[in-house]
């Protein structure tokens, strides 16, 4: 049996400044942005990944206050590049931290508008095979005839 982590919901204050800064700043890609009598939500997903974040007025969204998500991780191949990249986008980073020499021991971290924090970890070898390859990659419904 799989058990494949694919959505993890990350409680804001302000859904469009949320949207904004998962979208504009850190570069993940806006699936859908889903309003109705009911709830407001958007689903957002990293480049390469096949985990989601959901932001906005669920109930599970509800009963978490806003940035109380702490140690989500995200891995890129390169944390030096990942982080210029970020900081050229204004987002705010924690220096780059080798705790350990081997691969997938150097991190960096920053945190959203509203306190939610993410740690990002170096894993090299991804540089060569990604989590997903790539001709295996596509965007939330590409293709799916409703």
């Amino acid at each position: 049996m799989d058990w494949t982590l694919e959505v993890v919901i990350v409680p804001v204050s302000d859904l469009a400044a949320a949207i904004a800064f998962y979208r504009d700043q850190v570069g993940f890609d806006l699936d859908h942005d889903t309003e109705n009598e009911h709830m407001h939500v958007a689903q957002l997903t990293p480049r390469g990944s096949g985990c989601s974040i959901v932001v906005g007025s669920l109930p599970s969204q509800n009963a978490m206050a806003p940035g109380s998500l702490h140690g989500p991780q995200l891995v890129v191949a390169d944390a030096e590049a990942a982080r210029a990249e970020l900081v050229g986008r204004g987002v705010e980073c924690s220096e780059v931290q080798v705790i350990d020499p081997r691969d997938g021991g150097t991190f960096f971290g920053f945190s959203d508008p509203d306190g939610n924090s993410w740690a990002v970890q170096q894993i090299a070898a991804r540089a060569d095979r990604p989590l997903i390859p790539l001709d295996h990659r596509g965007r939330f419904g590409e293709g799916v005839e409703l």
